[in-house]
């Protein structure tokens, strides 16, 4: 089964200021402070600070006010995979390590394998053998090694985890030891919104898969909030893969934990690949927080996921991926069976290219 992620190449130029920090980064003759210091440098050129935009279309189609587009499409990668793979990888050179490994099935590969050719750190990339994406050659150019596994998604997780260990690789993977750190790398997205709205959403919208991005979101306005710089809470709102991914289906079933999915249930599409799983590795993270702020999760259609992007880049101009647009979706599902009072309502999206 060849399965398509629908990102195509988004050819990342290194500029030259980057390739200078670059070059200060891998120099070994340089002090480990000045090294970290170069690529925390990379950091703030490349990473975040992604526009909040006004979608006056999508309000007139809909009938709802005040809705923003969180653009994660401006990372360099095209999504906000960049965020946590910068982070980590800055956590190896840190800490001496001299490979990082992960399993994926595109994206976060794309981000990590750049993050760790500017570092100067080998990239060992686990990938499903039963999926093809355009983006193995970006990972390729950026020197990672693609290493195919048998067995799903999560098996590659799995088994990647235990290489890493066994190796004594950085293990970049979700639901292990550097979930805090990822977590934290989310947060950065609250307090961009915050820096813009100057308080808390009424909504938060998002797509989720692992639940990582959720729970890193949710995390980062609890910080605020806990310090007064907010007003509330954000209600999360979640979109994902109708009847395929953990996070949503728990929520359906008034679970106050995420139960897996059984695997055989699972079929793959060109659409709704980056979000099935049937294990959510953050997923009690991700419900906790749909839970705890009144939130809600939805199932998505490949077709409405589909017609959406098609909608925000007719309308909005954006190329959002397919299955980035589930979170949107799933805040207009609510919004059109209980109208939304009028307030602000921002929905996180990925790029598409």
């Amino acid at each position: 089964m060849n399965i398509l992620d629908n990102v195509k190449s988004a050819n990342i130029k290194i500029t030259k200021e980057v390739q200078q920090l670059s070059d200060m980064v891998k120099d070994t003759s340089l002090s480990i402070v000045d090294r970290v210091e170069s690529y925390e440098d990379i950091m703030s050129i490349e990473i975040g600070d992604t526009s909040l935009n006004r979608a006056r279309r999508l309000e007139r189609e809909f009938n709802i006010r005040q809705l923003y587009i969180k653009y994660e499409g401006e990372n360099p990668s095209g999504t906000q995979k960049d965020r946590i793979a910068f982070a980590q990888v800055k956590d190896a050179l840190r800490r001496d390590y001299n490979t990082v490994s992960l399993a994926t099935c595109g994206n976060y590969g794309v981000a990590m394998a750049y993050a760790a050719y500017l570092a100067g750190i080998n990239c060992k990339i686990f990938i499903p053998e039963s999926y093809h994406t355009d983006r193995i050659t970006e990972m390729e150019n950026f020197d990672a090694e693609i290493i195919r596994l048998a067995g799903t998604y999560e098996d590659a997780v799995t088994e990647s985890s235990k290489l890493a260990v066994k190796n004594e690789w950085y293990d970049a993977n979700p639901g292990g030891a550097n979930t805090p750190l990822q977590i934290a790398a989310y947060g950065e997205i609250a307090n961009e919104i915050y820096d813009q709205l100057r308080d808390a959403p009424k909504i938060i919208a998002a797509p989720v898969s692992n639940g990582t991005l959720i729970a890193g979101v949710y995390r980062g306005f609890v910080s605020l909030y806990k310090r007064g710089k907010t007003s509330r809470m954000p209600m999360f709102v979640a979109g994902s893969s109708a009847y395929k991914n953990p996070i949503v289906m728990s929520f359906k079933m008034g679970l106050t934990h995420c139960a897996d999915i059984d695997p055989k249930k699972m079929k793959e599409t060109a659409i709704n690949e980056p979000l099935i799983n049937w294990h959510s590795f953050d997923g009690n993270e991700a419900l906790y927080a749909i839970n705890e702020t009144g939130g809600e999760a939805h199932h998505i259609s490949d077709k409405k996921m589909k017609e959406m992007s098609k909608f925000l880049l007719k309308n909005e101009g954006f190329r959002i991926l397919p299955a980035s647009t589930a979170g949107l979706i799933a805040l207009l599902q609510r919004h059109e069976k209980t109208e939304l009072i009028n307030d602000r309502y921002v929905a996180i999206l990925t790029g598409k290219y």
